[in-house]
């Protein structure tokens, strides 16, 4: 079907009104969870086609964390779609407030290549609980996740609720050109501005998940083995193709010597075996021209650990005193390299991390929780985690988002039902008013309102 005609197929679908039902939306939402636990072995199969993700991994980042949000939606539909009792100001007195929950329309979810199952399904779990009717567009480099998705979905047999559109550029831009009420999009800032832009033509209300370069601070008090241990597992999950991995780790300089010995440990026990040959089972880089653009980042002058590839498969590398001049402090790495710069003065690089761009996500290891409070606090980023990394996402209660170039919007849990949801105000009232309101205004009216107001 063509772009156009699903789109004004789900508008008149809509407009009819079905979705507004809570009990519609509960029929698609558990239909869709018989369609992923059915597709899960074919999905499995399709991450390791596309870029050799094992099926621990698949599970763990991305099947799980789609059925949590599904399961929630489906147990907390009731509870989000309540009509809210609000209280009312004295000058509307005798009245009532009420907030209605209402979905936005016809919603555009984009999705990227990294989780190309997460960051295409769990989005839509809230825009489907809200009542929205939604038109996926899953990423073209993950060909086979996103056909299994397509497969999936044509099953559902609502293409008026839920379609899928394959494809890349030209099909992207087909869809940007569409009049949505809606769109989610994930993915990297360039596209991000697009995505803005084509949206302002008719003032679209738009959610973008970017990323940029997350930190990861070491202080000289926090339990090493713990960090490299957690450190490790975040920046080399994926092989690095996370948006909230630790994108460069800043280790105080009374242990950095003995960080790096632990990081190397943990690298060896994690991804190789007995004979050092690297695990059948890490992920590859997703093709040929990301793999170029990790090589040209790494300087090997500075490479302690790792370093080669065998075709897209690019072993777990770190390179150590890096400095914030360096090529690979320039861009987000998304890929399997772990800088590691030497700090001294931690205030120093709180005021050097704050002059840069706001980040997706920030991580401090130490034992020092008061202090640690205060870092969180005067550092703005997305999201982040106290000794450890990653994890945050997957706490439903906590909502994922970026701020400035990392994104802006968020979702999960509750946080995901409200992103796509308007939130009607209304005032009910009855014939009984206070007439301060209409004039003539003599000054016993006055007098009343500069009470009302706080004025002597």
């Amino acid at each position: 079907m063509e772009i156009t005609k699903i789109v004004q197929l789900q508008r008149e679908f809509f407009n009819s009104h079905q979705t507004f039902e809570v009990t519609y939306r509960l029929i698609i939402l558990k239909k869709l969870k018989e369609l992923l636990l059915k597709y899960e072995p074919k999905f499995a199969l399709a991450f390791k086609k596309d870029y050799n993700k094992g099926e621990f991994d698949f599970l763990s980042t991305e099947f799980m964390l789609v059925m949590d949000e599904l399961n929630y939606m489906i147990k907390h539909i009731d509870k989000l779609t309540k009509i809210k009792k609000v209280k009312t100001s004295l000058i509307n007195f005798p009245s009532k407030g009420r907030i209605y929950p209402e979905p936005y329309g016809v919603v555009l979810i984009m999705a990227p290549w990294n989780y190309p199952l997460q960051l295409t399904l769990s989005p839509l779990m809230g825009a489907l609980a809200a009542g929205n009717c939604v038109v996926l567009k899953p990423a073209s480099y993950t060909k086979n996740v996103s056909k299994v998705i397509y497969d999936m979905i044509n099953e559902l047999e609502h293409p008026e609720i839920v379609s899928v559109v394959l494809g890349g550029r030209d099909e992207n831009q087909a869809l940007l050109d569409q009049r949505f009420d809606y769109i989610f999009f994930t993915g990297g800032d360039s596209v991000g501005r697009l995505v803005l832009e084509k949206a302002s033509k008719y003032l679209t209300p738009v959610s973008l998940e970017l990323g940029g370069k997350s930190p990861c601070i070491v202080l000289q008090d926090a339990d090493i083995d713990l960090a490299a241990k957690r450190i490790t597992w975040g920046k080399f999950l994926n092989a690095g193709q996370t948006c909230v991995a630790p994108d460069y780790i800043c280790v105080h300089k009374d242990i950095h010597k003995k960080f790096v010995q632990r990081v190397i440990y943990y690298i060896k026990k994690y991804y190789y075996d007995e004979n050092n040959k690297l695990s059948d089972d890490f992920v590859y880089l997703i093709n040929e021209k990301h793999l170029n653009k990790i090589l040209s980042l790494i300087d090997e002058s500075k490479v302690v650990f790792g370093g080669n590839h065998d075709g897209l498969k690019f072993e777990p590398t770190v390179l150590d005193n890096v400095t914030f001049n360096d090529k690979i402090m320039q861009e987000e790495i998304f890929g399997p390299l772990m800088p590691i710069i030497v700090f001294d003065n931690i205030y120093d690089l709180i005021m050097t991390l704050n002059n840069m761009e706001k980040p997706l996500a920030f991580y401090l290891f130490s034992q020092n929780k008061k202090f640690a409070k205060t870092v969180f606090n005067i550092m703005s980023y997305g999201g982040g985690c106290f000794n450890d990394v990653i994890m945050h996402l997957t706490n439903e209660n906590l909502p994922f988002g970026g701020v400035g170039k990392s994104g802006m919007g968020s979702y999960h849990g509750k946080k995901s039902f409200e992103t796509f949801t308007h939130y009607k105000s209304v005032l009910l009232k009855g014939k009984k008013e206070l007439n301060i309101k209409y004039p003539p205004y003599n000054s016993s009216k006055i007098s009343i309102l500069k009470k009302l107001i706080g004025l002597k």
